[in-house]
């Protein structure tokens, strides 16, 4: 088993990152594996925001907030904090996706963010397929509107999808995954 395959079944979610940078020929080929996802009547929905340290920053006090409102021992709040902030500045790579919204039309906006799942998938296997390892975040920090601020964008526009972690990875998670027995059934 090789090439395209063996990305499929080796990749995993990575949530601790080196320090080293991604270089940018890498992360352009990951975004031309995204722009080639399958979408319902080419409408290519999706968006991808690289956030730099100043929109990072313009992150955390909402960041702090969510914290807080999660933790209910006081005496760790410090901790909780400083973990939160720290998943948003230690990968080397934070990337916010969004899809297209269509109010108007529910079943597009349906496929639209099928379409998106997709175009993340493909940026993940390519990254992946270049040593590069990721994760898809969909905390409550996605829906605030401190994110839709921190990358200028209309909530009536665009739906963010989730923020993309990225970098080498420092360890790559060990994870069973289910048997094909267990997820496919042959009908007649």
């Amino acid at each position: 088993m090789g090439g395209v395959q063996q990305a499929l079944t080796s990749r995993r979610t990575v949530y601790r990152y080196k320090r080293e940078e991604v270089p940018d020929r890498i992360l352009e080929c990951a975004f031309e594996a995204a722009s080639n996802a399958p979408c319902h009547k080419n409408t290519h929905p999706w968006k991808f925001y690289v956030m730099g340290d100043k929109t990072r920053e313009s992150l955390i006090p909402e960041v702090e907030k969510l914290a807080e409102k999660k933790t209910t021992d006081i005496e760790k709040l410090g901790a909780k904090i400083s973990k939160a902030v720290e998943k948003i500045f230690s990968p080397p790579l934070l990337i916010c996706v969004t899809s297209a919204r269509s109010p108007q039309d529910p079943f597009r906006e349906e496929e639209d963010y099928a379409a998106t799942a997709c175009a993340i998938q493909n940026m993940a296997l390519s990254l992946w397929g270049n040593g590069v390892g990721s994760q898809w975040s969909t905390g409550a920090i996605t829906r605030s509107e401190a994110a839709y601020a921190a990358i200028d964008v209309s909530r009536e526009k665009e739906r963010i999808v989730g923020f993309i972690k990225a970098g080498y990875p420092e360890k790559i998670p060990s994870i069973a995954k289910k048997a094909v027995e267990e997820i496919r059934t042959y009908l007649p």
